[in-house]
């Protein structure tokens, strides 16, 4: 299909017609009805199964064939005809042509230099459902589809506030995908929002089927292995982000919704963090953190204490570890990376296969090949408990961008381990925290609070404070209005 030009809307319906089947060449789902009202020439745009054909039909088509007596000029149609609510008119005729695309119906007339753009949009949807990559054991249980209008609905559900912006943006030469830009306009950090809108203007790109193209486009570092931008598939999480003063990108056909600026312990954050007691949520943040750690240094430190710094470890540990160790063809180094291959490669399986196909998989990797690797002694029975740490370790973490992350760090320090021990996996550790301090998203440091103390916001950052201590929204976010709580 050729692109279309911008161009006025004719008086002769005939000319408008022919130039939108010629555009529309070779595409069997586009609808021309054509018809008249009295002695007006009428025509209808549409594409089947994007359009309601029973609105169209009930309460457009017929009341302008059948119940037109009371039109005296072409130009009363629009007001004593049509028993539609949403209707637009417009007069270039490449913005019919675009809200065809998008499943509207484009209705011309003879003798009138305008078109209408009817909301007939009614596609196959998926159902509001449970997000499946972020459960909790308390709140809500809804979660993203791929529509977007649904996603804005279930968004003005937690924020019934006049001040709450959606700002439409096409993303796409070719795709046109519908998206839109959230915030709550005397909360939002002005600087943060100008920056959002500067970077989603120069996309150019043909087409953009996911909120992933998105992402990837306006980040502040592409080569960094940290998700400089939060995504979530829970309206809870956004609603929250908006009251903090950030920003959401909704994408059309992705259930997955942008929040920036986005810092790292925002994305170790999880939602039960706030919908259970804080005493109880505090330690279970502990527990994050130092699973995290384990998830990070734990392979590392055993390469480098097996290999170079033998002399660290408790004598009957040391006799423990060389005895489970005997027979084992392979170095800890080499063993490691043996194990850190298969769990990669065991989780990979696990996502792409089907979800009882998968669910199987798992059981006969972690089990059945496991056991089977310690009695061929190709590794060691405290290697797999090693694995098998790290592996739970990592999955604590409630955002799957963080944990790839960590695991890319892992066999980074696994690496350096081999080469100077200790003081490799030391070494790692500061060129990660270097490039963490460095990093930005959207201006705002990656580690805020930590980089910019304030001791206001530290009540919710490794521990969670009582809600009656929340009076003001986070400082390192620079929203305008700062009390949120009086």
């Amino acid at each position: 299909m050729k692109e279309w030009i911008k161009q006025s809307i004719s008086l002769k319906i005939d000319n408008d017609i022919a130039y939108m089947k010629d555009l529309f060449k070779d595409n069997s789902d586009i609808v021309f009805r054509e018809f008249y009202i009295k002695e007006w020439k009428a025509a209808f745009v549409y594409i089947d199964g994007m359009a309601d054909k029973i609105l169209i039909d009930d309460y457009v088509l017929e009341p302008l064939m059948k119940e037109n007596n009371s039109v005296q000029k072409v130009g009363d149609i629009k007001d004593k005809i049509l028993a539609v609510s949403d209707i637009k008119e417009v007069n270039d005729l490449s913005e019919g042509i675009k809200a065809v695309l998008c499943g509207e119906t484009f209705m011309l007339i003879d003798g009138l230099e305008a078109g209408y753009i009817i909301a007939t949009r009614s596609w196959p949807a998926r159902g509001v459902g449970e997000p499946s990559g972020e459960t909790v054991v308390r709140g809500s249980r809804d979660g993203f589809t791929e529509t977007i209008r649904f996603n804005t609905v279930l968004i003005r559900r937690r924020i019934r506030d006049t001040r709450l912006k959606v700002e439409p943006k096409a993303l796409g030469v070719r795709s046109k995908t519908d998206s839109v830009i959230m915030y709550i306009d005397d909360i939002v950090n002005k600087t943060v929002l100008d920056e959002l809108k500067r970077r989603i203007n120069k996309i150019n790109i043909d087409a953009v089927l996911d909120s992933g193209y998105v992402e990837q486009m306006i980040e502040d570092s592409n080569f960094s292995i940290f998700p400089q931008i939060q995504s979530t598939e829970r309206p809870d999480v956004v609603a929250a982000a908006l009251y903090e003063g950030r920003v959401a990108v909704l994408v059309d056909n992705s259930p997955f919704v942008l929040i920036v600026p986005a810092t790292l312990p925002n994305l170790l954050q999880s939602p039960d963090d706030y919908y259970q007691r804080w005493i109880y949520m505090s330690v279970v943040r502990f527990i994050r953190v130092l699973s995290i750690v384990l998830s990070v240094i734990l392979p590392a430190l055993y390469v480098a204490v097996t290999s170079f710094h033998t002399s660290i470890i408790p004598t009957k540990l040391a006799y423990a570890i060389a005895s489970s160790r005997e027979g084992v063809p392979f170095p800890a180094f080499v063993e490691t990376l043996i194990m850190e291959v298969s769990l990669a490669l065991l989780l990979e399986a696990i996502i792409r296969l089907p979800k009882p196909i998968g669910a199987t998989i798992g059981i006969v990797g972690g089990l059945i090949i496991g056991q089977a690797a310690v009695s061929a002694g190709i590794v060691s029975p405290i290697m797999v408990i090693i694995i098998g740490v790290t592996a739970i370790s990592e999955f604590i973490t409630p955002n799957y961008a963080v944990t790839s992350a960590l695991r890319i760090i892992r066999f980074f320090l696994i690496i350096a381990s081999v080469v100077i021990g200790l003081y490799g996996i030391i070494l790692g550790i500061l060129v990660v925290l270097i490039h963490l301090i460095r990093l930005k998203s959207f201006g705002i440091p990656y580690l805020a609070p930590s980089v910019n103390p304030n001791i206001k916001d530290f009540k919710d950052m490794y521990i969670r404070m009582p809600f009656k201590y929340f009076r003001e929204r986070p400082e390192y976010m620079k929203p305008r209005d700062k009390i949120r709580q009086k």
